[in-house]
């Protein structure tokens, strides 16, 4: 029988392949697979569910990656795809698989990150499930929200000339995961030397400790605004708008100087000798909000301090193109994070 290598196709084209020709068999089934949650009718209000899972090795480093934090970043990777759909978070489940390594101790102070985060968003943490693991440390959490049907927006809604809009600023995550890896390699060969951190706090929390876009999804609903497709930013901002764009079956035109990019970020970057808009269209993790709006919803975004227009779409669906500041049309390309070819990466790399 003929073998293909998953990392011959990715994560993105392994989930098309077993995910593609579902049936739906409940009526209360509004949305399934291929948006951020899956949409469940349970009458006035419409429950939204969405889980994620966070592999040692893959998804984090605990060199660096401080327990409590990863508890924390945990809880809001996934309630951030809750907000993704324009409904707000109300409760989690968290499932682990530990080794043996983990002390009760290293367990409480993992759980603690996850309690902070129910906390400062309001969610009850209702069930789960914990087992062994041969090996390091696996995270799942299932997030659940409610929404009206009326609020709650896909990915496929955006229309030709609706305008592209992201809350936040881009690429900070990604820096931040530059620094630590770059003190990693430098503790390896040097273990009494002090980490240089200082002059990167915002990035490294960016990385260490996110926060999910709740307080966006709140103001909106003050505005009267709701988005006509929405997806929250994970992989980096040129996956995310080619994932809407497909959703949409439209195009888009991404303007350079418009995407919003921190100070700090910037000035990392460079001395990385990066490009910094490079690092926000691919880097990922930011877990901030890209969306799209009528034009008529213009003046509710304009000068808002969150958000920022950085494109619009466009009616041809072949149509996905960056214009840089001066002007060059080039095709964007999805250089974002992916987890199936990461963890082959990785291996490949220990084997040799």
């Amino acid at each position: 029988m003929e073998r293909t290598e998953i990392e011959e196709i990715g994560e993105f084209g392994l989930i098309r392949r077993l995910t593609e020709g579902l049936e739906r068999r409940q009526s209360s089934t509004l949305v399934g697979v291929g948006d951020d949650a899956a949409v469940l009718d349970s009458g006035d209000r419409k429950v939204v569910i969405s889980t994620d899972m966070l592999c040692e090795g893959i998804h984090f480093d605990l060199s660096y990656m401080p327990l409590k934090h990863l508890g924390y970043k945990a809880v809001v990777v996934n309630l951030s795809d809750i907000c993704a759909m324009n409904a707000l978070p109300t409760q989690i489940t968290v499932s682990m698989a530990l080794s043996s390594r983990f002390s009760v101790e290293a367990v409480d102070e993992m759980y603690s990150g996850i309690l902070m985060a129910c906390e400062v968003y309001g969610v009850d943490l209702i069930g789960g499930d914990t087992t062994s693991s041969q090996a390091g440390l696996v995270l799942s959490i299932t997030a659940i929200g409610m929404a009206y049907s009326d609020s709650i927006v896909s990915r496929s809604g955006a229309k030709p000339n609706d305008l592209l809009v992201v809350t936040g600023e881009l690429g900070g995550a990604y820096m931040g995961l530059q620094v630590l890896e770059r003190e990693k390699e430098v503790f390896k060969s040097a273990p009494t030397a002090q980490p240089e951190l200082k002059g990167h706090e915002g990035i490294l929390e960016r990385q260490l400790k996110p926060e999910a876009r709740t307080d966006v999804i709140q103001e909106m609903a003050d505005l009267g605004l709701k988005p006509t497709a929405m997806i929250d930013i994970s992989d980096g901002l040129a996956s995310e708008v080619l994932h809407l764009c497909t959703a949409s079956q439209c195009g888009v035109k991404l303007f350079e100087e418009k995407i919003p990019v921190h100070e700090e970020t910037y000035e990392t970057a460079r001395e990385f000798n990066l490009d910094p808009t490079l690092c926000a269209l691919s880097g990922g993790e930011d877990y901030e909000l890209l969306f799209t709006i009528s034009q008529e919803d213009y003046d509710k975004v304009h000068n808002h301090p969150k958000l920022t227009v950085i494109g619009h779409i466009t009616e041809d669906a072949n149509e996905h193109t960056l214009i840089t500041r001066n002007g060059l049309h080039t095709p964007l390309k999805a250089q974002g994070w992916d987890g199936i070819k990461a963890a082959r990466k990785d291996k490949t790399e220990e084997e040799d």
